[in-house]
């Protein structure tokens, strides 16, 4: 067994923040990115809505792999490599390992993700619960740095494994974007394991993104305090609030937070004044829903093709494996 971690983070991530921050507040409606949602504690409020009756994604996903982990892999050619995207703590990932190493093709586990210390525990943890394994950690941006993972496997297949419904936060000519440089990283053999959450009644998505306990809206409101912590800010949260709807044309839940006053913001670090009206959305993360045909409509053209489609029984939640389109 061996670990390796590569480190591929910039010197200055305040420097991409800065950007990323003065352009989405500039843009009109106003955005901010998702990938700010995850400091300490948005990462604690975020398991927690993974706890919450109302939010079903999370249980679902993990539902497939514990029942048809097996039939996954065995579709996917019995991969040597498993490449996670976005790995954490690799919780569910494990239905994946296990049924890698009970088809006797499991050598390499590559998890990529931003947090150094959580991918350096997850690789000490999985080289002592899979004896011979050998981990290849990254640690990065994966947006930025997808095409850092590794190219290719001498030892057999790869599986790219990008669960939770992540894509679902890309619009789509960022999600085709995204797809067609999964594309340009694998061989004929190799398969894409895509998580996605499904099309269904408008009232059960949004409770999902908006629970009566308010966890999400905690959730939401948390990026402020992210940004007056990193950026010098003076949002007040309570001034604005948490805002979920289902937008039936693109079939995505809009979230976002909605001024309740007419105010000015200061960021400091940026010396910039943001003005929003009463009223005034500004938009923190968009959570797409696919159908099958959808989905299919979306690997069209990125160089995938659906090779095979697994979902619970309540067809909630799917996953799907892509491959290279011939």
């Amino acid at each position: 067994m061996t670990i390796a971690i590569d480190v591929h983070l910039p010197a200055d991530q305040a420097v991409a923040m800065e950007h990323d921050v003065r352009e989405g507040l500039a843009a009109s409606p106003k955005e901010l990115s998702p990938k700010y949602f995850y400091d300490e504690r948005g990462s604690q409020l975020f398991e927690a809505i993974t706890e919450l009756e109302e939010y079903y994604p999370t249980r679902r996903e993990r539902q497939i792999l514990v029942e048809r982990a097996a039939e996954i892999v065995a579709a996917a050619g019995n991969p040597a490599t498993l490449i996670e995207l976005g790995s954490g703590s690799a919780s569910k990932t494990r239905h994946l390992l296990d049924a890698m190493r009970d088809a006797g093709s499991l050598r390499t586990y590559v998890p990529v993700d931003i947090s150094e210390e959580i991918t350096r525990e997850t690789a000490a943890a999985l080289v002592e619960e899979y004896p011979g394994l050998d981990v290849h950690g990254l640690v990065c941006d994966f947006e930025a740095h997808l095409e850092r993972t590794p190219t290719t496997s001498e030892a057999g297949p790869r599986l790219i494994a990008f669960l939770g419904g992540t894509v679902g936060n890309l619009y789509p000519d960022e999600r085709a974007a995204f797809l067609t440089r999964i594309a340009g990283l694998l061989d004929p053999d190799d398969r894409l394991l895509l998580g996605t959450d499904l099309v269904k009644d408008p009232g059960r998505l949004e409770l999902a993104y908006d629970d009566p306990a308010g966890v999400t809206a905690e959730f939401n409101k948390n990026v402020l305090c992210v940004l007056n912590r990193e950026l010098g800010g003076d949002f007040d949260p309570e001034a604005f609030v948490h805002v979920a709807r289902w937008d039936v044309e693109h079939e995505w839940i809009d979230i976002g937070l909605r001024s309740l006053v007419d105010q000015d913001v200061r960021l400091g670090s940026l010396d910039l004044t943001v003005h929003f009206d009463d009223g005034e959305l500004m938009r923190t993360e968009i959570s797409t829903k696919f159908t099958r045909p959808r989905l299919e409509e979306s690997y069209a053209g990125t160089g995938l093709t659906m090779a095979d489609w697994f979902t619970d029984p309540a067809e909630d939640y799917a996953l799907s494996l892509a491959r290279l389109a011939r």
